[in-house]
């Protein structure tokens, strides 16, 4: 795992089950991160009002107050508290559960079984998306391309290029989360069409404007199982 991300980051694991609790503490601390655990909402409830997370991960399915329920509860407190990231791992894996989970407020969702090294890549990419990024209004360039997510806009060189409301939606969510990926159902959200094909389509008309290539696409990036991933040049 990067050591730079995980240097004295502090997560806290919320499941009820015994051994998947001591699998990821396992896993995670070898990664340097720390982490605290809790069985269910109560406990984590007290943790969460005394002590500062980085991020939380939270099953859905446990005794007492479900995840679904926790996850509300955190997004309505003031301050940082109510803005710390959050992943839900869960065996409750349908698309109308992800679409649930992201809709109160989840960065990311990922179903049981799951591998632990793919739970931290997620988690490595959720505190991507929460470090400090750049000062607002720099442009990102993209090969021959540049775009202001300010302006929304998108320019080829000297001459501007066409963007739909949908595409500049798409391209801001995308590059405030460069070099990270970002869930489909997440960028889902902020379209009329919560299954996601709006985003899949918008995705390739913005390949055609961006890309040299658009079936190899060198910038906007296809992240298998998880959705896309706009990564411009350094």
């Amino acid at each position: 795992m990067n050591a730079g991300l995980s240097d004295r980051r502090h997560l806290l694991v919320i499941d009820d089950d015994d051994r998947i609790r001591s699998l990821i503490r396992e896993y995670l601390a070898r990664g340097g991160f720390r982490v605290s655990v809790a069985a269910d909402a109560a406990a984590a409830r007290k943790l969460v009002e005394q002590l500062s997370f980085d991020l939380l991960v939270l099953d859905v399915m446990m005794p007492g107050e479900d995840g679904f329920s926790f996850a509300k509860w955190l997004r309505g407190r003031p301050g940082e508290t109510g803005r710390t990231p959050m992943l839900i791992l869960t065996a409750r894996g349908q698309p109308d559960d992800r679409i649930t989970g992201l809709s109160i407020g989840a960065d990311d969702y990922l179903a049981k079984p799951f591998e632990p090294a793919e739970l931290a890549l997620r988690i490595e990419a959720i505190l991507r998306r929460a470090a400090p990024r750049a000062a607002a209004g720099e442009r990102i360039q993209l090969g021959r391309c540049s775009f202001d997510p300010v302006r929304g806009e998108l320019w080829r060189g000297d001459a501007p290029v066409r963007l739909t409301e949908g595409e500049t939606q798409l391209l801001r969510q995308l590059a405030g989360a460069a070099n990270a990926p970002v869930d489909r159902f997440e960028l889902a959200r902020a379209s009329a069409e919560a299954a996601g094909r709006a985003v899949d389509i918008q995705v390739t008309r913005l390949r055609r404007k961006i890309e040299d290539d658009p079936k190899n696409p060198r910038y906007l990036q296809t992240v298998r199982g998880i959705g896309y991933m706009l990564a411009p040049d350094t």
